[in-house]
């Protein structure tokens, strides 16, 4: 599954990263690697949405959230 499949309130746990290498090294040296829970705080359209990330805030566009592979957590609390 596709993080810009995940619904505003759902938790969910990051698989792996399809991204360029920067893109991907930048992400990895804000906290998200394999096995990192993640919330989706907020979506707004097409795939852009606002994510909490150990702690912190962070929005992605589509582009990223398209290439982002991870598995359901379960609910946020």
């Amino acid at each position: 599954m596709l993080l810009k499949d995940i619904n505003a309130g759902q938790s969910c746990i990051i698989e792996k990263l399809n991204l360029p290498f920067q893109m991907e090294q930048r992400l990895q040296a804000l906290g998200m690697t394999k096995d990192t829970t993640i919330s989706v705080l907020n979506r707004k359209g097409k795939g852009i949405m606002i994510i909490k990330l150990r702690g912190t805030r962070l929005a992605l566009g589509y582009n990223m959230t398209k290439n982002i592979d991870v598995r359901k957590a379960g609910k946020m609390s």
